[in-house]
């Protein structure tokens, strides 16, 4: 599917035992793989499941890069410098 090419397959996963399945909510493309036991197959696909969306609120939405750069600025306000003080350079 075309969908699944420009933005990537969204699998979903399950267990049946030890055997760890998944399959693409889009496509329906899909594979398995068996484990040493049910509880790590279990474990796997709960990690798997997991997707980002759901930590929306947990996160913050944007990069917290500009206020670490504005901080960074304040306290060297000869940011034009490569010096350090003590006259060190690293």
């Amino acid at each position: 599917m075309f969908r699944c090419r420009v933005m990537g397959h969204r699998p979903l996963f399950t267990t049946s035992g030890e055997v760890l399945s998944w399959e693409c909510q889009r496509c329906g493309e899909g594979g398995s793989k068996r484990y040493s036991s049910a509880q790590d197959a279990a474990r796997y696909a709960a990690a798997f499941n997991r997707e980002d969306r759901e930590d929306i609120g947990r996160r913050p939405l944007l990069s917290l890069l500009p206020l670490g750069l504005a901080r960074r600025g304040q306290r060297n306000p000869q940011s034009g410098s490569s010096r350090r003080r003590g006259g060190e350079n690293r």
